[in-house]
């Protein structure tokens, strides 16, 4: 089984109305929120074995408070270019090239590709709020192999969750 945690970005910045998109730093809130959200994440028993994120400063800032709060070393993370505002065919083309032996993969990322993912994938949500979380599982042996047709839904948390059902 594969399990696939589909992570948009904290909340970004935008004091700095002269820097580029790609560059905004997490704003406080998002500081706060990324490792209260990968607390989340250890409580639910959640190991990854792979982080793939966009090369955005927000979503490699967040990338990295998830894996330092997961005790998962840096070498785990794989900065992924293509994954700024990628589609949803983009992304499952980054999904589908991971390596078999990685059973729980985390991809951090961006909106609309990311809720697109999931309405393609899974059981359609209205939006995936930033720091959010969506979780699914695949009955295949090799990331080649995901379709909507092997997905389960997982769960969905985001950090304005009043029930993150852990």
């Amino acid at each position: 089984m594969k399990k696939l945690i589909i992570c948009r970005h904290a909340k970004s910045d935008w004091g700095d109305p002269f820097l580029s998109d790609r560059n905004r730093p997490l704003a406080s809130r998002g500081i706060n929120d990324a490792p209260e959200m990968a607390l989340r994440l250890k409580k639910r028993g959640v190991k990854p074995d792979l982080l793939v994120t966009s090369d955005a400063v927000r979503a490699l800032e967040t990338a990295r408070i998830t894996a330092t709060q997961l005790a998962i070393s840096a070498d785990k993370i794989v900065v992924e270019k293509s994954l700024y505002h990628a589609n949803p065919e983009t992304l499952l083309n980054i999904i589908r090239g991971t390596p078999a032996d990685v059973d729980t993969l985390l991809i951090f990322g961006h909106n609309p590709g990311l809720n697109g993912l999931i309405d393609s994938l899974g059981d359609p949500i209205e939006n995936l709020p930033t720091c959010g979380q969506y979780g699914i599982t695949f009955q295949v042996e090799d990331w080649m192999h995901i379709s909507d047709a092997n997905a389960a839904f997982w769960f969905f948390d985001f950090p304005k969750s009043k029930f993150p059902n852990i």
